[in-house]
């Protein structure tokens, strides 16, 4: 593990970003679907059977580690038979609320605040996330005023390729100008974040859980293989365990 750090990377879903659970909201996003591919059934009925082809588009993604661009996903993955002209014009919108279905995204306790505290420490940040919408983040980042804190925001939608393959990793450091080494990778799967972090080099991870998983982990998933570096439950830890760009204090640091 090294002991200085110039950059410090997040991963988005279930990390920095969590889902909230919003009837209404999700109600109109399946039906928006339904309006968007020409669809004049049942928009529940509709969007199970989108999730149906999803899950054959997932084990596509995990198998070969790519991630297909909103295109793709909807003209050759969910809706092949639905007009194709129309389908590439809503493909983007279509993405949104194929995510909006399922709740609202929110940001994580104090993590906003823990982006501008490192930014102010002095450590360059980016996000390296597994993400099948181009524009959810980037909308996100301008709509809350966080563009100005990220250097580099990797996609796997928009690199074509995803978490655990170690060359998004790489292609993030190489973006910084920041050795791997020198490098913290922020996230919550041990198998996706852990794997992909240390294959392509990065100096430590950093897992984000609560107290409650973190003992189902031990008891169950952590091995020596994929022990994080350290821990955190809240975001608000960061601004102490890097205090100052390069520096970590490793006296803040929570392992398992």
């Amino acid at each position: 593990m090294s002991t200085q750090f110039d950059a410090i990377f997040y991963d988005l879903g279930g990390t920095l970003r969590l889902v909230e659970r919003d009837a209404a909201f999700e109600r109109t996003a399946r039906q928006r679907i339904a309006e968007l591919c020409g669809e004049t059934g049942d928009p529940d009925a509709f969007c199970k059977f989108l999730d149906y082809r999803y899950e054959g588009y997932r084990k596509w993604c995990f198998e070969t580690m790519r991630e297909a661009p909103e295109s793709e996903l909807w003209t050759k993955w969910l809706t092949p038979e639905y007009p194709r002209d129309l389908i590439l014009k809503n493909c983007v919108e279509l993405t949104v609320e194929f995510r909006n279905k399922d709740g609202r995204r929110v940001v994580a306790e104090n993590g906003v605040q823990s982006i501008r505290d490192l930014y102010e420490n002095g450590y360059k940040l980016g996000i390296i996330s597994n993400l099948v919408t181009s524009i959810e983040i980037p909308d996100w980042l301008r709509e809350d005023n966080l563009e100005q804190y990220f250097d580099v925001v990797l996609l796997s939608c928009v690199e074509g390729i995803r978490k655990p393959d170690p060359e998004i990793y790489k292609r993030a450091s190489d973006l910084l100008a920041v050795a791997p080494e020198r490098c913290v990778y922020i996230g919550d799967n041990l198998k996706r974040d852990v794997e992909g972090a240390r294959l392509a080099g990065f100096g430590m991870f950093i897992l984000y859980t609560t107290p409650e998983k973190l003992e189902k982990l031990k008891k169950e998933v952590i091995t020596d293989e994929n022990r994080p570096d350290g821990i955190i439950f809240d975001f608000s830890e960061l601004k102490e365990l890097f205090p100052r760009a390069p520096e970590i204090n490793l006296d803040r640091l929570r392992t398992v």
